[in-house]
């Protein structure tokens, strides 16, 4: 297998294949900051739940853990399948169980799809021969996400000037894209290259994820960061210290219409009234070309006792008290200065722009 380390990136590797082939290994990034805890995956439950509970996290990383755990799992049926169209149809049913387990970020489907479409191609040769082009596949995948992230980091570090002051929302750096990231990736990548900014990081309600990953991240490679509560974001825009906002997405429409974690659209909000430029992040892999607007996408509901008594030492809500807990929201495209792909800088309109990517 080759390396898919990227240099660089001052982090630890989020998502690798067992060397045996045998599991798919992450950090589980539930733990983080206070305890860094490599775990394997080697049943489809596991699977599932470490991309359900978000113990793997981030669009971009869980598509490579998804071609990863493909493969592991197709491992498994070797012995039973004589050819690729019969591994094709054993694993399909763990392709959609794996698929079903979170619904908005569409780089979970892409990669499945991905995987499953590299076994059906090879439909008459042997499944040992199969099984090998599948590894090739999972490996490929990750070393073009590496190269995706490092191009977005490149592009998105164009946009912002030394000592620019920068909000970003959620976690989209190394530890959920792999490289430098999408989101914070131009943070990294400025700073690697001699441009310093000053980061302000929403802590991220209800998961915390710009308090437990992006602080951490940008903190361990020596980036001046600052944390701030979600509802924060207003004062610190007001006072001038932002010059631009960056986030990474889960699912992007093709009128430009981005989801990405909840509270996402209230920074979008924030940035336009105050004449700050909101920049979105992510792969092309990202852009769902069967989705014409944000109204198509699917926002996960998620599990409502992370309002109530995650994080806390008593709950801090009466159980009979409803929550509402969405796990994404969808930022309209009227919002959005630019987003930043590997294959370029798409700006308004973004039926055209986007669309332009794909020809």
């Amino acid at each position: 297998m080759e390396d898919t380390k990227s240099a660089g990136v001052t982090n630890i590797d989020a998502v690798e294949l067992a060397p045996e082939g045998d599991a798919v290994i992450i950090i589980d990034q539930t733990l983080l900051p206070n305890e860094v805890k490599h775990i394997e995956l080697r049943e489809r439950q596991q699977m599932f739940d470490a991309i359900k509970l978000l113990k793997v996290r981030g669009a971009p990383a869980i598509g490579v853990c998804a071609g990863y755990c493909y493969y592991v799992l197709a491992r498994g049926y070797a012995g039973k399948v004589s050819n690729g169209a019969e591994l094709a149809g054993a694993m399909h049913e763990d392709k959609e169980f794996l698929n079903s387990s979170r619904p908005t970020a569409v780089n979970l489907s892409w990669a499945l799809n991905r995987m499953e479409e590299a076994a059906k191609a090879r439909a008459d040769e042997p499944a040992s021969d199969v099984l090998a082009a599948l590894r090739d596949e999972a490996v490929a995948i990750h070393q073009e996400d590496l190269k995706m992230s490092e191009e977005i980091s490149r592009l998105g570090a164009s946009l912002i000037k030394d000592g620019d002051g920068v909000l970003t929302h959620c976690n989209a750096g190394p530890l959920a894209c792999l490289g430098y990231g999408t989101g914070q990736g131009p943070l990294f990548y400025a700073h690697d290259h001699g441009k310093e900014v000053h980061v302000f990081a929403d802590e991220t309600r209800p998961l915390l994820q710009g308090a437990r990953l992006t602080s951490y991240e940008l903190s361990r490679a020596g980036i001046d960061v600052t944390l701030i509560c979600d509802n924060m974001a207003s004062i610190v825009m007001k006072n001038g210290w932002v010059q631009a906002c960056m986030v990474g997405c889960d699912r992007v429409a093709m009128n430009g219409d981005a989801a990405n974690k909840i509270g996402t659209s209230g920074v979008a909000i924030l940035a336009k009234h105050y004449g700050i430029p909101f920049y979105v992040l992510g792969p092309t892999s990202t852009i769902d070309r069967n989705c014409p607007t944000g109204d198509d996408i699917t926002i996960e509901l998620r599990d409502p006792d992370e309002i109530r008594t995650m994080w806390y030492a008593k709950p801090m809500a009466l159980p009979e008290v409803k929550c509402y807990n969405p796990s994404f929201d969808v930022t309209d495209h009227t919002l959005i200065s630019a987003i930043v792909t590997e294959k370029g800088i798409c700006y308004p309109p973004f039926e055209q722009s986007l669309a332009a990517l794909f020809e």
